[in-house]
């Protein structure tokens, strides 16, 4: 019997348990596998392996490198080998710590060799504006995952939320319509499942289902990349909006940069490629929450490689350029989206239209525009 493995993660630890607690109830032959990094102060990840019953096996992995994930990473595959020879195991479930994003340990295990049929992040509705608005530090929430994690709460619960094609919803008392509606807005390719306490088991059930179906990992890291990303669409209901904003004339560095603030608060979540008049030919990842902004180069466009480069390139990132190319300007764009209730949706248009070049400033040309102050290069570290 081949082994599936299912990664379930999520910050919203009630909602993962109780993930977790319907799949070993929904599937025979599955056990849970997970790594506690509370105690990487101490020196080491605990590993337990459970089933319904409880616990069947505990262990320590010692840091590596005085990185706690680290040591999740050279754990994980020697352990899932281990559940995968013992011939009785169907489903290995690893359920995340906190704050670990699914991206990395689902890659790792297929580097490893096994099969992953399904990631999920788990939500509980009304937690989800307080973690999207949350910009404290994981470290002074005791949930950095090394000395050096300088993520915050809000941005890593963003790539947990939006990375998973599974989303298990937990039925929450205290969620309304507008919690829901962001939700479904802010992944709305997402395969939504509703978790219910006190449900029977039923091997049969959507769950149970959705995370046997297979998953792509390759696809899955694509459709998080700036160029080439599944971005929300325009919405509209419930007090929550999605704004797409997609131009064509390159930002002006000052302007812009000055305007970042206004434009990080003005959502919950934003996020998208945007294009510099002084680096026209670097695509530019936008990534915000919580208050807070990254920006970060994501490699050139495509409309500045030459010809013979194409080759090299993905042929998911060249679909993608192709579907949104430009006669004069190829693939170089504006195209970021914002999601949150009470959205200024005209007043951000306004703000985002004055930070483009103006007519004579577009008119003077690319060399102009590579001369124009580099306002953006302490934040890119250039």
């Amino acid at each position: 019997m081949s082994l599936s493995v299912v990664i379930v993660g999520g910050l919203h630890a009630d909602a993962r348990r109780a993930t977790v607690a319907r799949l070993l109830a929904d599937v025979p032959g599955s056990v849970v596998l997970h790594h506690d990094l509370a105690t990487a102060a101490a020196g080491t990840v605990v590993r337990t392996v459970r089933d319904a019953t409880g616990i069947l096996s505990a262990g320590e992995a010692p840091l590596v490198n005085d990185c706690a994930c680290c040591a999740l990473r050279e754990d994980l595959v020697p352990e899932l080998r281990r559940l995968a020879d013992d011939g009785v195991t169907r489903l290995a479930v690893v359920e995340l710590w906190d704050s670990v994003e699914p991206k990395a340990m689902a890659e790792v295990v297929v580097a490893g060799g096994l099969t992953v049929t399904g990631v999920v992040t788990a939500v509980d509705p009304a937690l989800l504006l307080p973690c999207l608005g949350n910009g404290d530090d994981l470290a002074d929430c005791g949930l950095a995952a090394a000395a050096t994690d300088r993520r915050t709460v809000a941005d890593t619960f963003a790539r947990q939320l939006e990375y998973a094609p599974v989303l298990a919803v937990v039925d929450s008392e205290e969620a309304d319509d507008e919690d829901r509606e962001l939700l479904a807005q802010l992944h709305p390719t997402a395969r939504q499942v509703r978790i219910a306490p006190g449900d029977r088991a039923d091997p049969r059930s959507p769950l149970a289902g959705a995370v046997l179906a297979g998953f792509d990992a390759e696809a899955a890291a694509a459709a998080q990349h700036p160029a080439c990303a599944l971005l929300p669409a325009e919405a509209d209901a419930h007090g929550v909006s999605t704004f797409v904003w997609h131009r064509r004339r390159p930002f002006h560095p000052e302007r812009l940069y000055a305007a970042l603030e206004d434009l990080t608060c003005a959502a919950a979540r934003s996020r998208g490629r945007f294009w510099l008049a002084d680096k026209p030919d670097v695509l530019l990842h936008w990534d915000a929450a919580g208050g807070a902004l990254c920006v970060e180069p994501a490699g050139p466009w495509l409309a500045s490689l030459p010809d013979a480069a194409w080759d090299l390139v993905p042929p998911v990132r060249r679909a993608a350029a192709a579907l949104d190319w430009h006669p004069e300007h190829g693939d170089c764009c504006q195209h970021l989206v914002f999601t949150s209730p009470g959205l200024d949706r005209d007043g951000l248009a306004r703000l985002l239209e004055s930070c483009l070049l103006t007519d004579a400033e577009y008119a003077a040309g690319r060399a102009a525009w590579k001369r124009l102050p580099p306002a953006f290069d302490t934040l890119l570290e250039v």
